[in-house]
C-alpha cells in the first residue's frame, strides 16, 4: 500500500490534492521532454566528441613527429632559441553557452598567421612542427568544449531522469492513494448519513 499525504479527509482536501496531483503530472511531463531533449544533445555531442577524439589523436601523431625531426635536425638548444620571443599561434576566446538550461563554456579558437623566424640557423622542419602544433590545438580547443559539454549534458539528463522516476513512482502515487483514501472516506460519510437519515425517516413513522 502506497503512503498517503498527512491530510483530513475533506471535501477541501480532496480539491486541493486534486490540484497539486495535476500540477505534478504536468511537471513530470515537462521533465519527460526536457529529459528527451537532453539525450538527444548528449547523443549529438558524443558523436561530435569521438569525430574530435579522432582527429586530435591524428594531429597529435603528425605534430610530434614533426616535432621529432625539428629536434633531430636543430637540436634542443637551437630550437628553445628560436621559440623565443614568438607571439602566439592561437587566439582563443572563452564565452558562457547554454543548452536547455545547461551551462558550459564554449571556446573559439582561430589559428593566426605564424610570425616569420630568420632563415640563416632554423630548418623547413620547424615552420611544419609549429603548423602541425596550431592546428592541434585549434582540434584540441574544440574537442575540450564538446568534452566538458557532454559530461554536463549528461550530468543534467541523469538528474532530470532522477527527478521524473521520483515523480513517478513515489510522489505522484502517493497522491492518487490520498485522493482514493478521501473519496472512499468521504463516500462512506455519505453512506452512514443517507443511513441515519433513513433510519430517522423510518423511526417518524
Amino acid at each position: 500500500m502506497k503512503k498517503r499525504l498527512a491530510v483530513p479527509p475533506t471535501k477541501s482536501a480532496l480539491l486541493q490534492v486534486g490540484r497539486q496531483a495535476r500540477f505534478l503530472e504536468q511537471g513530470q511531463q515537462m521533465l519527460e521532454k526536457k529529459r528527451d531533449l537532453l539525450t538527444r544533445l548528449v547523443y549529438e555531442r558524443l558523436a561530435q566528441y569521438r569525430e574530435l577524439r579522432t582527429l586530435a589523436a591524428r594531429e597529435l601523431r603528425e605534430a610530434y613527429h614533426w616535432l621529432g625531426i625539428v629536434q633531430m635536425r636543430m637540436g634542443g638548444q637551437m630550437l628553445r632559441q628560436a621559440a623565443v620571443g614568438l607571439k602566439p599561434a592561437v587566439a582563443m576566446k572563452i564565452i558562457a553557452r547554454s543548452s536547455v538550461g545547461v551551462e558550459y563554456p564554449s571556446v573559439s579558437a582561430e589559428a593566426l598567421p605564424l610570425q616569420p623566424v630568420g632563415l640563416m640557423w632554423t630548418d623547413a622542419s620547424f615552420d611544419e612542427a609549429r603548423l602541425r602544433l596550431r592546428s592541434l590545438t585549434v582540434t584540441l580547443a574544440r574537442l575540450g568544449e564538446a568534452e566538458n559539454a557532454l559530461w554536463r549534458l549528461l550530468a543534467a539528463s541523469r538528474k532530470t531522469q532522477k527527478r521524473v522516476n521520483a515523480l513517478k513512482y513515489n510522489i505522484i502515487p502517493r497522491y492518487h492513494a490520498t485522493l482514493h483514501h478521501i473519496r472512499q472516506a468521504l463516500e462512506e460519510d455519505e453512506r452512514n448519513t443517507l443511513f441515519q437519515i433513513k433510519v430517522l425517516h423510518t423511526g417518524q413513522r
